[in-house]
């Protein structure tokens, strides 16, 4: 691919770090929280920008008590990162609660769909570079990967970054595998 994946500035935090996004001119913010978290007393300082807010939890099985991320969801991602690529001036900021999951599984299907030309190799390490904590919810990829109609690319791509995770951060096999998240821990190490 000859142009950069990154169709306008991109940013990903989690809460914690709203505060320091305030002043970079956002245009566009992507906030992905848990149903029962309060909304981030930050926006009050944020000017003037579009908002989409979605609730669910960051887990990749239906599981008693949690909020799965759904077809539903993952749809208004996309119809949201097609507006974004309508604007020349676009700056979008993504959170989620600690901003290395949720949000940067989002970055990767809005990615992923504003460069089609883009393998979702290229869309992966894009996110990588952009937040080195990168472990993207599997399940938002698999059900943005078929809307999208790559054929599995993104969640076969996404192995890559949860292998490169595991070999800086050997303890997250563990932290994941007990968070119920096992099949992305599965798919990292079926690489090795």
């Amino acid at each position: 691919m000859s142009s950069s994946p990154l169709p306008f500035p991109i940013h990903v935090c989690g809460i914690e770090e709203l505060d320091g996004h305030c002043a970079t001119g956002v245009s566009h913010v992507l906030s992905i929280l848990d149903p029962e978290r309060a909304e981030p007393e930050a926006f009050g300082s944020f000017g003037e920008h579009a908002r989409l807010e979605l609730r669910f939890h960051d887990v990749i099985e239906e599981q008693p008590g949690q909020v799965a991320p759904g077809p539903e969801q993952v749809a208004e991602i996309l119809d949201f990162g097609r507006g974004l690529t309508a604007e020349r001036t676009a700056r979008l900021l993504v959170h989620c609660h600690v901003g290395i999951s949720r949000s940067t599984a989002a970055m990767s299907l809005i990615l992923a769909q504003a460069r089609p030309e883009a393998s979702a190799e290229e869309v992966l390490r894009s996110i990588l570079a952009i937040r080195d904590k990168t472990w993207p919810n599997l399940r938002m990829l698999e059900l943005g990967d078929a809307m999208l109609g790559r054929g599995g690319a993104l969640p076969r791509a996404a192995a890559a970054i949860y292998r490169h995770q595991l070999v800086i951060r050997p303890h997250l096999a563990d932290v994941m595998r007990k968070a119920g998240r096992g099949r992305e821990v599965d798919a990292a190490e079926a690489l090795a």
